[in-house]
């Protein structure tokens, strides 16, 4: 099923229908003979970073594998896209870490025909890991049929930025929000809003129009994430969207209202 409230996404670019997956950190992006299951900030790895905190938190690397194969058998995406963060670890993974990487990057061709890597910030020597045939694109981002997807860390490529919708993730949006007994919580979320132009067209010289861009929750739960209506939009990105038109949307596709209102 669909998100419902983020039905004003679901569009056609070229032959591609960009299709937020309800209750799910997971978008598809779909046509009539293919779709691509997009997700981002997996950090596998993580567990090690609670431990030495003292906290006894298992692999999630099964977890997490589960939750892919669940989604690649109720939607039958042809590919998979992985919009950075693979890892945890910089710039050295554990052992276990790398037996998890390796074993959860061979599995993902059990589920789909063709695993895709975007890079980010955390994947520094993914290749290392990564089975023959999987497809990695450094952080300047890949275009598939006018969408633009990076992870967002960096300032993605021209070509990117000159796309009709941008996808990226890094900043693992969360939503704070405060009962009235004045307990204070945290939703991921979805981000979507535009690139103010005129902010951009200082460092992309080609732009000619605001296109459209849509932040990712990360996949991984575990990462916690940023308040980004107390914090804001960190990261070069951040800096270039108009805040005014980014509206905030929990998983199951309820609308909350403008980041700027809430």
């Amino acid at each position: 099923m669909v998100v419902s409230c983020l039905a004003t996404y679901l569009v056609r670019v070229k032959e591609l229908e960009i299709s937020p997956v309800e209750n799910e950190a997971a978008l598809l992006l779909k046509s009539e003979n293919s779709a691509f299951l997009v997700i981002a900030d997996l950090h596998i790895g993580i567990e090690s970073e609670y431990r030495e905190m003292g906290l006894n938190i298992p692999s999630q690397t099964k977890v997490l594998l589960s939750k892919i194969q669940f989604l690649c058998k109720k939607y039958k995406p042809s590919s998979i896209i992985i919009l950075g963060d693979i890892k945890h670890n910089i710039p050295f993974p554990s052992k276990s870490e790398k037996r998890d990487l390796k074993r959860f990057l061979e599995k993902l061709f059990e589920y789909v025909n063709e695993v895709i890597i975007v890079k980010g910030n955390h994947d520094g020597d993914i290749e290392k890991f990564a089975p023959p045939g999987t497809k990695i694109f450094s952080s300047k981002g890949k275009v598939i049929e006018n969408i633009g997807l990076a992870h967002g860390h960096s300032w993605p490529s021209e070509k990117i930025m000159n796309s009709e919708k941008i996808i990226v993730a890094h900043i693992h949006p969360n939503i704070v929000l405060k009962d009235r007994l004045g307990y204070t919580f945290f939703e991921p979320c979805w981000l979507k809003g535009k690139i103010d132009i005129r902010k951009t067209c200082v460092r992309y010289k080609t732009l000619v129009k605001s296109p459209e861009i849509l932040f990712m929750p990360a996949f991984n739960p575990l990462c916690g994430g940023k308040g980004v209506n107390k914090e804001g939009i960190v990261g070069p990105i951040g800096k270039i969207v108009d805040i005014n038109s980014i509206d905030v949307y929990l998983l199951d596709g309820t609308l909350l209202g403008k980041l700027s209102k809430i």
